[in-house]
């Protein structure tokens, strides 16, 4: 059956079908290799995008300015302190009028229905860059990074995300798993209670495609584990939660006895960065200095065959090219 996400906004995983999710991973594999190969299509010329941050990244925004320009679209980037929204401008006014200016806008923030009244009023195709519920371009670049490096298809491969069960890209990996089929385990300490809503929406939806959604706090959920997946358990900004983070989350670190526990020598290692894996930040640093190691991964296993981080990061620039241009 044809796939055409023409016009479409990209806000959750949950809005497209598995097929649909084939189609924008499968079009990723296909940009990446004739970028490769040196082929230069610029299938976005003569079009304009705009990106808007309330929450600072380096991925995210290199990622959308790269695969929008070497299509040959062009970009304006707006953060928190160029923009009038919310502030002297009303976000159903900035989405209408971003809309006259732009063929699609891209939104990194906080509130899920932010992106959503944008998609509302602008009349454009909007995506989720990140908000706090959702991550849904990081996990199409993680799927792609697993067909990459794993041998099964992607319905036969068991993801366990460890740590911080309740974030976003705990969600974001429920969608994502129960959409394609895949068994996915959020392993973390029992009193992180996970969004029941959340976690009844990824089953209703796994309930038509065989994927397995687990809560699990027990370390034997590791074994056979095809990836290992974790991510920051403080942010900037959190700096007074840490010491129960660190309380809570140091027994679900990613270590080299965690992947021996998964009894897979080809596991795999991601992660959304930026990650906590050493003491070269300003951050781990200043904590560590006050008794606080805040690292959800070593170092060892960070740098070591398990680990296709880098890989994975490369991939949200082919994955988010795949999305503009299927869906402008």
């Amino acid at each position: 059956m044809a796939v055409n996400l023409k016009g479409r906004s990209f806000l959750t995983l949950m809005d497209f079908t598995p097929s649909e999710i084939r189609y924008m991973l499968d079009l990723a594999h296909d940009l990446k290799a004739k970028k490769r190969a040196g082929i230069v299509n610029h299938v976005l010329r003569g079009k304009t995008i705009v990106l808007l941050f309330e929450k600072g990244s380096t991925r995210t925004r290199c990622a959308f300015e790269v695969a929008a320009m070497e299509e040959g679209a062009g970009v304006t980037f707006l953060d928190s302190g160029s923009s009038q929204m919310g502030k002297k401008e009303s976000l159903e006014d900035t989405a209408k009028v971003l809309g006259r200016f732009y063929d699609g806008i891209e939104y990194r923030g906080f509130d899920q229905k932010v992106v959503e009244d944008l998609a509302k009023f602008s009349g454009v195709p909007v995506w989720n860059g990140l908000t706090d519920v959702d991550h849904p371009t990081q996990i199409l670049a993680d799927l792609l990074t697993i067909e990459e490096h794993c041998a099964k298809p992607l319905n036969q491969v068991k993801v366990v995300f460890c740590g911080d069960i309740r974030n976003n890209m705990s969600y974001a990996w429920m969608y994502g798993c129960a959409k394609m089929g895949m068994h996915f385990v959020a392993y973390g300490p029992e009193e992180l209670k996970v969004d029941e809503n959340i976690l009844a929406a990824a089953r209703e939806v796994a309930k038509e495609t065989g994927a397995t959604i687990e809560v699990c706090h027990d370390a034997s959920c590791l074994k056979d584990a095809d990836v290992l997946y974790t991510d920051v358990w403080a942010s900037m900004g959190e700096e007074d939660k840490i010491p129960e983070r660190v309380r809570m989350l140091t027994p679900y670190k990613v270590t080299m006895d965690m992947i021996k526990e998964t009894e897979n020598p080809d596991v795999l290692f991601l992660h959304c960065l930026p990650s906590f894996h050493d003491f070269e930040t300003t951050m781990a640093k200043t904590q560590k200095e006050k008794g606080y190691d805040i690292r959800e991964v070593t170092d060892e296993v960070f740098r070591s065959k398990h680990s296709v981080v880098f890989d994975e990061a490369e991939n949200r620039m082919h994955t988010i090219k795949a999305v503009i241009v299927a869906t402008i």
